[in-house]
This record gives structure tokens, sequence and C-alpha cells, in this order.
């Protein structure tokens, strides 16, 4: 008798547009790639928040014009309420209040529409994984937006910077740890270091920042 490793369950995906042909585009995109699963649909802002509520899913697609609420205000309430859903902003909004909007309020990821179907199913992986993701364009917006918000960053340690190169991979904290040969709980804690050095609130803004100023 062989042992065998149980396949990985699929990434569960909620897709959030107001617009049916999108969200017909993304299912049968979404469906070529074997560790996928859309698991609902939501046509508005509200609909997006119940959704999640309700399942619970790993990843969420979402754009950010839709009614009721848009896709920011979606996203403030999902992390209120600490649900731990991946959410990639996948949208034709490209200006800088509302890409720093989005990832203030807590997206992962950041996509324009048009994008490569190759690059949405990347970052829907990495995201999965706990890392975070922006296009490049997307990436030098956030940063002039972060840069008014306040004083150039401190330096960073080699140890930060280890753990900030690992972050830009899309790396979690328990793989970083790993590779490391440090805790977990002292990964979080250099990473709540380079949060305050960068200025960043999150993930995101932290490995944009990082990637614009060459530290990764």
């Amino acid at each position: 008798m062989t042992d065998s490793l149980d396949p990985a369950p699929p990434i569960r995906i909620l897709l959030a547009d107001d617009h049916p042909i999108v969200r017909d585009g993304l299912v049968a995109v979404l469906g070529t790639q074997p560790d996928f699963v859309v698991v609902g649909e939501a046509a508005d802002g509200v609909a997006m928040v119940d959704m999640v509520r309700q399942l619970r899913p790993d990843v969420v697609l979402a754009d950010l014009s839709m009614p009721q609420i848009d896709g920011a205000e979606a996203i403030r309430r999902i992390r209120a309420e600490q649900i731990p859903a991946a959410i990639i902003v996948l949208t034709a909004f490209d200006s800088d209040e509302r890409i720093f909007s989005a990832i203030a309020a807590g997206a992962s990821g950041y996509l324009l529409k048009g994008v490569p179907r190759a690059e949405i199913f990347h970052a829907i992986r990495v995201v999965a994984a706990g890392g975070a993701l922006l296009q490049p364009v997307v990436a030098t917006r956030l940063l002039r937006q972060i840069e008014q918000q306040g004083e150039p960053p401190a330096a960073l340690t080699e140890r930060e910077r280890e753990v900030l190169c690992r972050i830009g991979l899309g790396h979690p904290n328990k793989e970083i740890a790993a590779a490391l040969g440090i805790t977990e709980r002292t990964v979080k804690f250099h990473v709540s270091s380079l949060f305050a050095k960068l200025g960043a609130t999150n993930r995101t803004e932290a490995v944009a920042f990082a990637r614009q100023r060459g530290l990764i």
C-alpha cells in the first residue's frame, strides 16, 4: 500500500461586479484553472459583503464602481468584521485617489481591467497564500500618494530587508519564519517595524513603496 498526499483544496473565489458580462467572462476564464472554483457572484457592494460573510471565500475579485456601496466601502466593512478573505480590486479606475482608497481600505491587490489573464491567475494565487500584488503602474501611483502623506522612510535593518523581500514574493509570515530560521512572532515584529518605517498600513502598500524605492 502506498501513501498518497491529498490534493490541496481549490482556491474559492467570489466575483463582485455589477456587469453580468464581466462576471460571465471571469467565470469562463477562471474555470480553465483546476485549482480555482467560483463560489458566488455579487452584483453590488452590499451583496458582496453579505456573500463574503456567508460563503467565506479565499479570494474576492471586486470592481470599485458598484451600486448600493462602492468596492472600497465594501472592503472596509469586510475588514472591520475581520473576515480573512483576500480581496483583489479588478477595475477600470486608475486614478491615484481610487487606488489609495482601495489599498487603505484593505485590498491585497489591484489590477486594471484588460490585464492578461495570466496576471489575474498569478495575483489570485499570491494573495490566497497571504501575499500582496500590484501592477507596476498601480504601484507607481500608490507610491505618489504615500509620499504625499508624510516623511521619507527611515533606514531598514538587514533583517527587515530580508523580511521585506519575502513579502514582495508573496510569502506569508509562516513561510518567512521557516526560511529565515526565526519565529513567526519575530516576523510579525519586523513586519510592524517595516510598516512604521515605510509609512504603510498593510503589506500591499509596503511592497509598492519598497519596489519603487529600489528596496526589493
